[in-house]
C-alpha cells in the first residue's frame, strides 16, 4: 500500500546521510520532497500542509542544529509527525460494562463491511469473546447470505431473520405498484441485540447497508439504526484505495452517523494509501483496525507508531513477534529447544511442524516486508512464489514415517517414489535432501557454539569445550635426549617457582615474572586502599 511513498521518503533521507550540519537550504529541499511524496500518495492537501509545517519548524530549531547526527534527527522528526497524523496512540475497543457490547459497522457499498464483520468476529473469538453477527443489510443483493457464509468461515454465529434482497434489485424499488421493501433493518438490529442477550453473546456486530455514493437515504437509515440500538462503538469502514475521496466520504459519515473509530480495508492493495494518512487527521477519529486480505485472519489492530515505521522502511518487528507468539505452540517450542541443546537431529516431522506454524502467521511476503530495510527489496519479495512451500510440503508428506526421521536412508528407489507421489522430479527431491542435510549440520554447529566454518564462541556449547580440552592435553616428550633433558630442567625450575608463595599471584610466580616480593596483606596501610577494601585484609 505505501510502497511508492516509502520509496520516495527513503530516497529523500538518503541525501541527508553523512552530513555533519544541515543548512536551511537542505531542510527546505527535504521538506519540499516530502510534500511532493505525500501529494503523489493522495494525502489530503490540508493534512500535507500541517504535516510539512510541523517538520520544517522542528527541523530548523535547536533539535536538529545541536544533534550529533542531523540526518537521523530529521528522520526521527518525520517519524514522530507521521505517528501524530495517524492518530498518535493505539485505540482499542471500549467494551460495555453490562454485555452485550454493540458494534455497528457503517460505510459505502463495496468498502468491505461484511467481510470485515467476519474478521472482527474471528478476532474477538480469539480474544475469548462470544460474538454474534447481525445481518441488517437487507438492501444489497445476497448480503444476508454472504454474512452467513462469512460467519461460518470465522466460526461464529449469525442472526438473520430476514432474507433481504435475493432478486438482484435494490431493497426499495419504485414500480407501478408503488414501493416495496425487503424488511426493516432497524427491527432486525434491535431484535439481534435481544437475541444476543438471551443467548449470552457478549458482543454484537451489526452489519448495515451501504450505497455506491453518499446519499440522504443511506445516512438516514444508518442514523435510525444507531438511534435504535445505541451502539458502544460505531466503526466507519473505508476502502484504503479510494484516494482523495476518502476525506469527503469520512466527513459525510461523521456528520450523519458520528462514528467512533475507523477501519481501513484493502490495506494490501497497490494504491497510494492517502486515505490512511488523511482520515484520522481530518475527522479526529482514530484508526482502530486494518484489514489486509480476504482470509478471516488477515486482520490486525492498527498501531500508528508501527505503521509509521513501515512507511519509513524501519520495519515492524513488534507485530512480527506477536504473530509468532500466536502461531507457535509453547510445548513444541520447548521440545525444539531441548532437541537443539541435546544436538539431536532435526527431522522432517519437525520441519512440518515449523511450516504449519509459519502458515498460521500468514503470508510470508507480508512477514518479510515487516523486516527493517526490506522495502528496498519489495520487487524481489513480490516475485517470490509462496507455492514453493506447498511443493516442499508435498515431497515431505510423500515420505514414510521412517524416511522422515531417517533421511539418510532414502536411497534412489525411495527418491523416485517420493518424486512420483508429490508430482516433482527426482532432482528436486535430491535438492531438498541436500538442503536438509546442510540445515542439520548448521543446527548442530550452532548448538556447539559456532557457525559453520567459524570457531566456537567462548561459553557457548561444545565448541569452547573441545578447544579447552585440546589446550589441556599434555605435550609429548621430545625424542632428542639433549632437548628432553633441557625441557625437564625448565619444568623443574617452573615447579620450584610455583611453590609456597608462588603460582599466579606469588612472589616466584611465572605469571608476573621472577623476583616479585611476597606480600603480607596484614601489613598494608588501609588509608592507601580503595574504600571498602579493608574487609579483605582480615582486620
Amino acid at each position: 500500500m505505501f510502497t511508492s511513498l516509502s520509496d520516495r521518503l527513503t530516497a529523500t533521507f538518503r541525501n541527508l546521510r553523512g552530513k555533519g550540519r544541515l543548512t536551511e537550504s537542505d531542510i527546505n529541499s527535504t521538506v519540499r520532497d516530502i510534500r511532493m511524496a505525500l501529494l503523489e500518495a493522495d494525502v489530503a492537501l490540508p493534512v500535507v500542509k500541517e504535516f510539512t509545517r510541523g517538520i520544517r519548524e522542528r527541523a530548523l530549531g535547536a533539535e536538529v542544529s545541536q544533534a550529533l547526527n542531523p540526518g537521523q534527527q530529521v528522520v526521527k522528526i518525520v517519524n514522530e509527525e507521521l505517528v501524530e497524523i495517524l492518530g498518535g496512540q493505539t485505540r482499542t475497543l471500549q467494551f460495555a460494562k453490562n454485555p452485550p457490547t454493540v458494534i455497528m459497522l457503517a460505510g459505502l457499498q463495496g468498502s468491505g463491511k461484511t467481510t470485515l464483520a467476519g474478521k472482527l468476529g474471528y478476532w474477538l473469538k480469539d480474544q475469548g469473546h462470544t460474538p454474534l453477527l447481525v445481518a441488517a443489510d437487507l438492501q444489497r443483493p445476497n448480503a444476508v447470505t454472504q454474512l452467513e457464509v462469512v460467519a461460518e468461515r470465522a466460526g461464529v454465529r449469525s442472526f438473520a431473520p430476514e432474507r433481504g434482497n435475493i432478486g438482484g434489485h435494490d431493497a426499495v424499488v419504485e414500480s407501478g405498484e408503488g414501493t416495496r421493501s425487503f424488511g426493516d433493518p432497524v427491527a432486525v438490529a434491535r431484535d439481534g441485540i435481544d437475541y444476543a442477550r438471551r443467548s449470552q453473546h457478549d458482543v454484537v456486530i451489526v452489519d448495515t447497508a451501504g450505497r455506491l455514493a453518499v446519499d440522504a437515504d443511506l445516512m438516514q437509515q444508518a442514523a435510525d439504526i444507531r438511534a435504535a440500538i445505541q451502539p458502544d462503538e460505531v466503526l466507519f469502514v473505508i476502502d484504503a484505495m479510494i484516494g482523495q475521496a476518502a476525506v469527503e466520504t469520512a466527513q459525510a459519515f461523521q456528520e450523519g452517523v458520528d462514528f467512533t473509530g475507523v477501519v481501513l480495508s484493502k490495506l494490501d492493495g497497490d494504491a497510494r494509501g492517502g486515505a490512511a494518512l488523511s482520515v484520522a487527521s481530518i475527522t479526529g477519529r482514530p484508526i482502530m483496525f486494518a484489514s489486509t486480505g480476504e482470509n478471516v485472519k488477515d486482520f490486525e489492530v492498527f498501531h500508528p507508531d508501527r505503521m509509521a515505521s513501515r512507511i519509513l522502511d524501519m520495519g515492524d518487528i513488534l507485530t512480527l513477534i506477536e504473530q509468532a507468539e500466536r502461531a507457535f505452540d509453547a510445548r513444541q517450542a520447548e521440545e525444539m529447544q531441548r532437541k537443539f541443546l541435546a544436538e539431536e537431529d532435526f527431522t522432517f516431522d519437525d520441519f512440518l511442524q515449523q511450516m504449519a506454524a509459519l502458515k498460521k502467521m500468514g503470508s510470508l511476503k507480508s512477514m518479510l516486508k515487516m523486516m527493517p530495510g526490506m522495502g528496498q527489496m519489495a520487487a524481489q519479495i513480490d516475485q517470490f512464489d509462496e507455492r514453493e512451500f506447498d511443493r516442499v510440503e508435498a515431497m515431505v508428506r510423500s515420505m514414510t514415517p521412517f524416511e522422515r526421521t531417517h533421511p539418510k536412508q532414502i536411497n534412489g528407489s525411495r527418491r523416485a517414489r517420493i518424486a512420483k507421489g508429490s508430482g516433482v522430479t527426482v532432482s528436486e527431491v535430491n535438492g531438498l535432501l541436500e538442503r536438509f542435510t546442510e540445515a542439520q549440520k548448521m543446527m548442530k554447529q550452532l548448538a556447539r557454539g559456532g557457525m559453520p566454518g567459524m570457531p566456537g564462541m567462548p561459553g557457548m556449547g561444545g565448541g569452547a569445550r573441545k578447544k579447552a580440552q585440546k589446550q589441556q592435553k599434555k605435550k609429548g616428550k621430545s625424542g632428542n635426549p639433549a632437548k628432553r633433558a633441557a625441557e625437564e630442567r625448565a619444568a623443574a625450575e617452573r615447579a620450584k617457582g610455583a611453590g609456597p608463595g608462588g603460582g599466579a599471584l606469588g612472589g616466584g610466580g611465572a605469571a608476573f615474572g621472577q623476583g616479585m616480593p611476597d606480600i603480607d596483606p596484614s601489613q598494608l596501610d588501609p588509608s592507601n586502599l580503595p574504600k571498602g577494601f579493608e574487609k579483605f585484609l582480615g582486620k
